[in-house]
C-alpha cells in the first residue's frame, strides 16, 4: 500500500515518470541527461525533452554525484569576507566556476583557526571536487584533516609552511620594491611600515622587503611596527611618536594590507593629521574609496579576480588529474599614485 500524499504537498517527478510520459526507457532517459544525446534519434530526443518540462523534472545532483563520483561542488574558505580584497577573490572564483558548470560553497573563518579546521571538514563530508582556501594559517591538526581528505587544493594569497601546494599570489618582492622606491623618490626621508602581526607569508615577504630595500639607502631612516587592527590607542600612540621623533623630516606610512590602510587613514582623522600634507600615506591593496579621501591614498592595486580566476583553473586542471610539481603563480601589482604621496 503507498503512502498517502499529505494535502498540498508538491509531488517530485522521477526519471521512471519522465520515461514513462516519453513512451521509452529509463536508459533512454539517462543518456538524454548525461549528454550521450548522439546516441538518440532525434525524436526521441523531442519526447524526453517534452516529458522533462511538461513535468519539471529536475534530476538529483547527489544521486548523480554518487554515480560519476564527483558532486561539481567547490569550496571556497575565505580569511575574512568583510575585507575587499577577498570579496574581489570571490568574484573571480565564482565567475570561473560558472563558466566551468561548478557550484562554489563559500565559507568565512572570520580571521579564526578553529572555524578554518571546522570548514575544512565540513567541506570534505559535502564530498567537494576541490577546495580553494585563502587561509588564516592551518594547525598541523587542520592539514591533517585535509590530507586525510585527499582532496584537491589551491591555495591563494598566503602559503601554509610544511605543506606541499599551488599557490596564486601576488609578486610580494616586486610590489613592495614598487611601493618603497616610490615613497623615497617622492622626498621621503624616515618610512614606517605598519603591519598586523606578522603571522602569514604574505605579511613577512612585504616587511622582509621593505626593511631589505632600505638597508640600501642608509642615508633614510626605516622604521616597522606591527599592531593588532583593533588596538586604535595603541594605533593613534604609535602614529604621534613617529611624527615627533622626525618632526624635522618628510615622513611616510606603509600599510600591509587595505584593512589596516583604512584604519590608519581613522586614526589619522581623530588626531588631525593631514595625509598629502602632514605626512605621507600609501598601502597594499586598492580600495574603492581611496582615490575619494582627503587628496587621495596611494596604493598598490592587485589583480584580485584575475587570481581568482587563475586559482579556480589550477584547481580544475588537479581535479581533472593533472600531477605536475606543485607551483607558485605570482601576479604583478600597479601602483595608483594619487595626493598622499605627492612630492614637494
Amino acid at each position: 500500500m503507498s503512502k498517502k500524499q499529505e494535502p498540498g504537498a508538491a509531488v517530485r517527478a522521477t526519471i521512471r515518470d519522465v520515461a514513462s510520459a516519453a513512451k521509452t526507457g529509463k536508459t533512454s532517459v539517462s543518456r538524454y541527461l548525461n549528454g550521450e544525446k548522439d546516441l538518440l534519434s532525434d525524436a526521441l530526443k523531442e519526447r524526453i525533452g517534452r516529458a522533462i518540462a511538461l513535468l519539471d523534472y529536475q534530476p538529483s545532483q547527489m544521486a548523480r554525484s554518487l554515480k560519476s563520483g564527483q558532486t561539481r561542488l567547490i569550496g571556497l574558505i575565505i580569511a575574512d569576507i568583510t575585507n575587499p580584497y577577498s570579496v574581489e577573490v570571490m568574484r573571480g572564483v565564482e565567475a570561473a566556476c560558472r563558466q566551468e558548470g561548478l557550484t562554489l560553497l563559500v565559507c568565512n573563518t572570520n580571521n579564526e583557526l578553529d572555524q578554518e579546521k571546522h570548514y575544512l571538514q565540513l567541506l570534505s563530508s559535502y564530498r567537494v571536487d576541490g577546495i580553494v582556501v585563502n587561509a588564516v594559517g592551518m594547525r598541523e591538526a587542520a592539514i591533517s584533516t585535509l590530507q586525510q581528505a585527499n582532496l584537491p587544493m589551491v591555495l591563494i594569497d598566503r602559503k601554509v609552511a610544511n605543506f606541499a601546494c599551488d599557490v596564486i599570489g601576488l609578486n610580494n618582492v616586486e610590489a613592495t620594491q614598487m611601493m618603497t622606491d616610490h615613497l623615497l623618490q617622492q622626498g621621503f626621508e624616515a618610512l614606517l611600515f605598519i603591519s598586523e602581526p606578522a603571522t602569514i607569508n604574505t605579511r613577512l615577504e612585504r616587511l622582509r622587503t621593505f626593511l631589505q630595500r632600505m638597508q640600501q639607502s642608509p642615508q633614510h631612516i626605516a622604521e616597522q611596527c606591527e599592531i593588532e587592527i583593533s588596538n586604535t590607542e595603541a594605533l593613534e600612540n604609535m602614529l604621534r611618536e613617529f611624527i615627533a621623533r622626525h618632526s624635522d623630516k618628510r615622513k611616510a606610512v606603509m600599510c600591509v594590507n587595505g584593512t589596516l590602510t583604512l584604519q590608519v587613514a581613522r586614526a589619522m582623522r581623530r588626531l588631525g593629521i593631514v595625509w598629502g600634507q602632514d605626512i605621507g600615506l600609501s598601502g597594499f591593496d586598492e580600495l574603492a574609496w581611496a582615490e575619494l579621501a582627503g587628496v587621495g591614498i596611494t596604493t598598490l592595486k592587485q589583480p584580485t579576480y584575475e587570481m581568482g580566476v587563475a586559482a579556480l583553473s589550477q584547481l580544475v586542471a588537479r581535479i581533472q588529474g593533472n600531477t605536475d610539481p606543485v607551483k607558485d603563480l605570482e601576479f604583478s601589482g600597479e601602483l595608483i599614485a594619487r595626493g598622499s604621496t605627492a612630492a614637494r
